[in-house]
């Protein structure tokens, strides 16, 4: 009976567990890459020296912008609409020029990932080179990849807390450094400085620092290789920009396998090159194995490349068991052939077509920019009313003009007007037809077009014209078009 009792218990037990949901997530088991040396390690440090300097160093570069504006080289002028690069100033209604450039961007992300897979993922986007810099500091700090893991594994105690909180308040620095280098982009960067110091800077200033602060923190120190797997879209997208002939990282199994450690053991003859070490795996900053085949995980850094070519030059074997390669050369591989050149694999019809397509773009921008004034004009005629008759019996139509003046001076601006029928300008609030433009901004003017009684214009109901602007310092001159409106017949 206390059998029976037993197995119906445990019986009960087992059911009751099959009833319970599973979780939908896993726990993330924390990855720690082991430090590798060799030519793509090296090239990253580059890269990350690189794009971390442009990134905390330009806001700093100055750049003579006259009196009204901020000697600064690289600037968004959010308040005014403007963007500064250097000699370059995009206004307002010059939008298509971010836009071109974001096109470009996306048109140069397609053509690298279809020639050589994830290499921005690899080497240049943010949160790799964010967590890079993370790692090296964890590195510096912890140790080495054993040390990290014993640490982990380690109970709390004095010495755990120490080296937790020393690596903790780096992170937090950098993370604060970078949030801060954000905000100097978008104002005067001494000018700001001296205020975030002295607490009088905008509390928009302080609240966009401690969120990017906070975000850089969190997502290159604590989630790392989370963010690549679960938010980047990027993952998901590269598969359509991908094929047999793109450039990525593999692993040569028909060279590796069988895999086995034991070189003078019985039928060591019969193994492959690939030893198990387990070295291209450890250090993976996304914890993958590239053995497994091509995976969403992998960024394509090489990494494991060095690590195998280490290994392999250790054991007297020949490198590249673990490299960059394409699909299409596994076939001549295995037969003991020769794969394609490299450039056979880039220079083909879809890459071909995205550099004629960002190539494009490139130049009608720079054509665009090159192409514009520096000054220019818009006219909006004022409809409410249409027209007013002056006491002489003459004409007079209204009009809002916007000038603008992309000069680091004041410049003064003459207005005319030009048809086939006489038609006067008159300025509101100036004694002729000159009125002075500030520098670096825009004036909106009054303006009214009067027609003689007797003209054609004043008893036709539309009349064309074209209205002029014109720098009398620099003779640059600009024009729209518009409609003077006359009496009805």
């Amino acid at each position: 009976n206390s059998r029976d009792s037993r197995t119906a218990s445990r019986s009960d037990s087992v059911s009751s567990t099959d009833q319970q949901p599973q979780e939908l997530y896993s726990a993330r088991e924390p990855i720690f890459p082991r430090r590798v040396s060799g030519r793509f390690r090296t090239l990253k440090w580059w890269i990350m020296a690189i794009t971390l300097g442009i990134y905390y160093i330009t806001p700093w570069i100055r750049w003579d912008r006259g009196p009204n504006l901020p000697d600064q080289a690289v600037l968004v002028d959010l308040a005014n609409r403007r963007f500064f690069f250097f000699m370059i100033e995009i206004w307002p209604h010059e939008f298509y020029f971010v836009a071109g450039l974001l096109i470009m961007a996306g048109l140069g992300l397609f053509l690298f990932t279809s020639a050589l897979g994830r290499v921005w993922c690899g080497y240049t986007c943010p949160q790799t080179v964010w967590t890079d810099l993370f790692i090296l500091v964890e590195r510096w700090v912890e140790g080495d990849r054993n040390k990290r893991v014993k640490l982990w594994n380690a109970k709390w105690d004095a010495r755990k807390l120490r080296l937790r909180l020393t690596k903790w308040s780096l992170w937090l620095l950098i993370a604060m450094a970078t949030g801060g280098a954000w905000v100097f982009y978008f104002t005067d960067a001494p000018t700001l400085l001296a205020n975030l110091v002295t607490f009088h800077a905008h509390p928009v200033a302080y609240t966009t620092i401690g969120v990017l602060s906070a975000t850089t923190l969190v997502f290159g120190g604590f989630m790392r290789e989370q963010v690549c797997i679960y938010m980047c879209p990027w993952p998901r997208i590269q598969a359509a920009m991908m094929d047999e002939d793109t450039i990525t990282i593999g692993y040569r199994e028909w060279r590796g396998e069988p895999r086995g450690k034991h070189r003078k053991a019985e039928g060591a003859e019969n193994l492959g090159d690939c030893i198990d070490c387990n070295a291209c795996v450890n250090v993976c900053p996304m914890g993958i194995d590239i053995r497994d085949g091509q995976q969403l995980a992998c960024i394509t850094c090489g990494l494991c490349i060095d690590a195998c070519d280490d290994v392999m030059a250790k054991i007297g074997k020949p490198r590249g068991l673990i490299d960059y390669m394409a699909l299409t050369d596994e076939a001549a591989e295995r037969a003991g052939n020769a794969p394609k050149p490299i450039w056979k694999h880039i220079f083909r019809t879809r890459t071909i077509l995205y550099t004629a397509l960002w190539s494009a773009v490139g130049i009608g921008l720079v054509v665009a920019l090159f192409m514009r004034a520096d000054i220019s004009m818009s006219v909006a005629p004022v409809r409410n009313p249409t027209f007013v008759t002056l006491s002489d019996g003459s004409i007079r139509n209204t009009y809002d003009v916007r000038l603008r003046n992309k000069h680091g001076d004041d410049r003064p601006f003459q207005i005319s007007a030009v048809s086939e029928e006489p038609l006067q300008v008159q300025l509101e609030g100036e004694e002729d037809q000159t009125v002075i433009v500030p520098a670096d901004s825009t004036k909106l003017q009054r303006v009214y077009v009067v027609a003689p009684r007797d003209s054609d214009a004043a008893e036709h109901e539309r009349t064309e014209f074209r209205m002029w602007v014109e720098d009398l310092t620099s003779n640059e001159r600009a024009y729209t078009d518009s409609v003077f409106n006359g009496r009805e017949n």
